[in-house]
């Protein structure tokens, strides 16, 4: 893969979207590129987790479990697989295969973290982002936690109502 290839890539990751082109370049340029053949497993469920992957070409499968496999969905290019990894100390949550022939950009945690401190103006970009998500998944949890308090409180009404009357 060439590098403004990988660089064009990187920039559709929304997590690395608003890098500045001089630390894409260096990200793009001290990540690593990996290939697999159709059906190879990148990674295992349970695994110490040291990076992320964004999808170069072909489609990642995940998967968790087992004897029994769940399928979690398919994957594409530009997509960002660990991204969690990049930022702390963990454990694969799902089984990741190729399906097809697939091109990988793998970035270490480590490197990312070097690029988080040598560029403190990108780390404060990203809190802010993940502030932002946080706090919209925290309204999207509270309205459907009042949805089920709602059902609580309906669901005890009608099991009162259908209680016989004490003799």
């Amino acid at each position: 893969m060439s590098l403004a290839r990988d660089m064009n890539l990187l920039r559709q990751v929304p997590l690395l979207a608003d890098f500045p082109d001089d630390q894409l370049r260096l990200l793009a340029f001290s990540a690593e590129n990996l290939t697999y053949r159709d059906g190879q497993v990148i990674f295992r469920e349970g695994e110490r987790a040291d990076g992320g992957y964004v999808i170069a070409t072909g489609e990642v499968s995940l998967e968790r479990g087992q004897d029994e496999r769940e399928h979690l969905g398919t994957f594409g290019s530009g997509t960002l697989i660990g991204e969690l990894a990049l930022l702390v100390e963990t454990r694969r949550p799902a089984r990741a295969v190729a399906s097809g022939d697939v091109e990988l950009i793998r970035i270490r945690r480590a490197l990312f973290k070097r690029m988080l401190q040598e560029f403190p103006e990108i780390a404060a970009s990203l809190f802010e982002a993940h502030v932002t998500r946080f706090q919209k998944t925290t309204r999207a949890l509270s309205r459907v936690g009042n949805v089920l308090d709602q059902i609580e409180r309906e669901a005890s009404a009608y099991r009162k109502s259908k209680r016989p009357l004490a003799d």
